[in-house]
Formats: C-alpha cells, structure tokens, sequence
C-alpha cells in the first residue's frame, strides 16, 4: 500500500551526503568499465586495436568527463565561514531532473564501452542518446508548441469572459446529457 500525503522532504545535510555517494559511485563505474575497456581491448588485443579503438576511448572519455562534471557542478555544496553547511546543491537523486539524464548518459557509455571489447558495432546503440534526446525535445518542448491553441477567439479575450465561455459550454455539455 503507497504511502498517503505529501512524500517526506529531504535536509540539506542527507541531500549533500547522498551526492557525495551519488558522485562516488558514478565515478566508480566511470574509472571500471574505463580500465576494463583499456585492458581488454588495447591491452590484450592491442596488435588488432585500430584507429577506432582508440577514438572510441577518446569519445567515451569525453562524454564521462562533460557528464560528470555537470553533475559535480550541480552536487556543489557551500559552506559558511564557519564551516557549518548552508546548501547541499541540486539533489542528484530527484527524479525527472537534469541528473537522471546525465546518470543514463554514463550507464549508457559505460555499458556500450564495456560491450564494445567483443565488437566496435555495439558503438552503433550511442545513437539512442540523441535519440532520447530529440524524443524529450519534442515531447516537453516542440510538441506542446505546435499543438497549442492558437486561435483568434481566446487569444485577446480577457480572462473573465474565458471564464464566463468555458462555464456557458459547460452549461450546454450538461444540456445535452
């Protein structure tokens, strides 16, 4: 059974500590599925790693490091002079934010580059990011755009008479019932 009421806020103090954990662990997963990419593929197979090999780690390097700075940038906390804590940051850990999608970049990486030490096609599956992008652009953004009401008639109504207009319909919707 869902609880009932408003959920629970969180203080400060628990939103700073759950970013540093946050930070932590995207960072672990950041440097292993790294290492293990060096390894395997420019390690152990380093007479057949290409060109390819190689940009692949450069990209997937530079994605990590945009992603998780802005993630760092958002966690940052400030502290007064006295050293006790005045804000936490961002919660990193709020859904529908800025860093949930920034959370999917880096599993989507890490998980595409780890895959990539069987085959470079697998590099090919990045192309959701943009993907889930534009999908995001049109839904939160363009969509509503283009779908908005637009006409002529509620455009320079004052909001009395939309009012006075809408309960008029409503009036004659029941009619009809």
């Amino acid at each position: 059974m869902a609880p009932k009421g408003k959920p629970g806020t969180k203080g400060k103090k628990q939103i700073y500590e759950e970013n540093k954990e946050t930070l932590s662990f995207y960072l672990r997963i950041i440097l292993g599925a790294t290492v293990l990419y060096a390894a395997v593929s420019l390690g152990v197979f380093y007479s057949s790693s290409t060109f390819w090999s190689w940009a692949s780690l450069v990209f997937s390097g530079v994605v990590y490091a945009a992603a998780y700075r802005s993630m760092r940038g958002m966690a940052q906390a400030s502290f007064s002079e006295d050293g006790s804590l005045l804000d936490g940051g961002i919660d990193l850990n709020m859904e529908q934010g800025m860093a949930e999608h920034l959370k999917d970049v880096i599993l989507l990486t890490a998980i595409i580059q780890v895959l990539s030490c069987l085959s470079l096609y697998v590099w090919y599956f990045w192309l959701l990011a943009p993907g889930r992008a534009a999908y995001l652009l049109w839904v939160n953004v363009l969509g509503p755009w283009f779908t908005a009401d637009s006409s002529a008639d509620g455009a320079n109504v004052p909001p009395e008479q939309n009012e006075k207009r809408q309960r008029r319909q409503e009036r004659r919707q029941m009619k009809r019932f």
